[in-house]
């Protein structure tokens, strides 16, 4: 039978996370530092570096493996993501501890900086447009801009959240939807169940009508073939005899 435009469906749309503003803001934080611990935070003496890597790591590694996850669980999608937050949440710490323990400055409110970065990092989202300033920033200006983009991703992904938190409430998980899906498929299947026990009464008279008329037709065409042989004996007969008449006379 033929999917009607009420069937439920089980798993999600796959969701585009390299078209969410977010998650591209999140592979700029990961390359950023990155670049960021290669320039200054020394390989073997600061344990930090591999704390602020992995951290931004994790927070863009989460956030894929939730999207993905999304598709047939959005708790799981729910808890990824938050994940990624916390993730997220930690390395904008670690940045705020080096301009703290360095005695370097943070951009305020107010400042030319403050706003040039600001807007940057609002309207720019790839990698791209980031990129060519790795190797040019100081590594304060690098820690100013990693914690801009961090408040940036963090109120971004709350946002999904809570759009994720309503679907959450309205929709249900995983167990709800296959429970909605399997009854409305039942549904589906007794509504057909009980039109096509419906229909088989007038089916049946139909199909009684149809067979007393076709032993109507029948009566009638070995009715028709019996005066039709009739008529072709008589008419061989009459021949024969015509034909005996017609010899004698010779």
């Amino acid at each position: 039978m033929a999917e009607t435009s009420n069937t439920q469906h089980v798993l999600k749309s796959q969701a585009n996370w390299d078209a969410l503003y977010f998650y591209q803001k999140s592979d700029v934080i990961y390359q950023l530092a990155f670049s960021f611990c290669e320039r200054f935070i020394h390989l073997y003496k600061d344990r930090t570096r591999d704390q602020v890597i992995q951290a931004a790591r994790s927070c863009k590694q989460n956030i894929v493996e939730g999207l993905a996850d999304g598709v047939a669980s959005t708790e799981m999608q729910l808890k990824l993501l938050n994940v990624a937050r916390a993730s997220l949440k930690e390395l904008r710490e670690d940045f705020e501890d080096y301009i703290k323990s360095r005695h370097l400055q943070f951009f305020v409110s107010g400042e030319p900086r403050y706003a040039d970065m600001l807007n940057y990092c609002r309207y720019h989202n790839r990698l791209s447009d980031y990129e060519p300033f790795f190797a040019q920033w100081t590594d304060e200006q690098m820690c100013n801009y990693a914690i801009t983009l961090c408040h940036f991703i963090d109120r971004m992904m709350m946002s999904f959240l809570k759009k994720l938190e309503q679907e959450f409430i309205t929709e249900g998980g995983i167990k709800e939807r296959m429970h909605r899906a399997r009854t409305g498929y039942r549904q589906q299947q007794d509504e057909r169940l009980k039109q096509l026990e419906a229909e088989l009464p007038r089916l049946k008279q139909a199909l009684a009508e149809a067979q007393a008329e076709a032993a109507k037709w029948k009566a009638a065409f070995e009715d028709l073939k019996q005066r039709a042989l009739k008529m072709y004996y008589e008419k061989e007969e009459e021949i024969k005899r015509l034909k005996e008449l017609l010899g004698e006379e010779i």
